[in-house]
C-alpha cells in the first residue's frame, strides 16, 4: 500500500467595493470581531444564552439583571486594571479568589482582603487601583454637590482608561454629561 501525503490548499476570495486596502479590511474585520466579543461573553460566561420559560416578563427581568451585572463587573475590572479589558472567564477567578475580613471602629468599616490567586501581585495591584479610585471619588463627591458618586466613579474609570485628567480646574469632571 502506497501512502503518500499530498499538500492541500484552501483559498478564500473577498469581493467588495470598499476603497480600503487589504490591511484596512483586515482591521475592519478585527473591529467587528471585537464588537461581538461582548455578546459572546454575555452568552457564554454570564448566562445570557437563552431562557427556558415562556413568561416574557421573567425573561426580560433576567436579561436585564444579567446585562446590569455584566456592566458592573466590566466597570469594576476596568477600575482594577484600566490598561486592558478583561473577560469574565479570567477576571472572575483573579478578583474573586480572596479571603476577606471586615472590621468596624469609630464609625468606619475596613475591609481587609488576602488574595489567594497565584498571580497575587497582579491582584494586589488591581485592589490598590480600586481602593485609590473609590477614595478619590469619595473625597471629590463631597466637594462636588449635585454630582452622583456612581457617575463620578464611571468618569474616574474612563479617565484611567484613556489616561486623561479626571478633573479639570479641580472642580468639574472632564467628561461631558449631567
Amino acid at each position: 500500500m502506497n501512502c503518500r501525503t499530498r499538500e492541500v490548499y484552501e483559498y478564500a476570495v473577498l469581493v467588495t467595493d470598499l476603497t480600503e486596502s487589504i490591511l484596512g479590511i483586515a482591521q475592519l474585520y478585527r473591529d467587528r470581531a471585537d464588537a461581538e466579543n461582548g455578546f459572546d461573553e454575555m452568552k457564554n460566561q454570564w448566562g445570557w444564552g437563552g431562557y427556558s420559560t415562556r413568561d416574557l416578563a421573567r425573561c426580560r427581568l433576567s436579561a436585564r439583571a444579567v446585562g446590569l451585572i455584566y456592566n458592573w463587573w466590566s466597570w469594576y475590572t476596568r477600575l482594577a486594571f484600566p490598561e486592558s479589558r478583561r473577560e469574565a472567564i479570567t477576571s472572575r477567578p483573579l478578583l474573586l479568589s480572596a479571603i476577606g475580613r471586615s472590621t468596624k471602629h469609630a464609625g468606619q468599616t475596613q475591609l481587609y482582603l488576602t488574595p489567594m490567586h497565584a498571580a497575587q501581585k497582579k491582584v494586589e495591584r488591581g485592589i490598590e487601583n480600586i481602593r485609590r479610585g473609590l477614595r478619590a471619588v469619595r473625597q471629590t463627591a463631597e466637594r462636588l454637590l449635585g454630582h452622583q458618586p456612581w457617575d463620578l466613579l464611571v468618569r474616574y474609570i474612563v479617565a484611567q482608561i484613556t489616561q486623561s485628567p479626571w478633573l479639570t480646574d479641580g472642580a468639574i469632571p472632564a467628561l461631558a454629561g449631567p
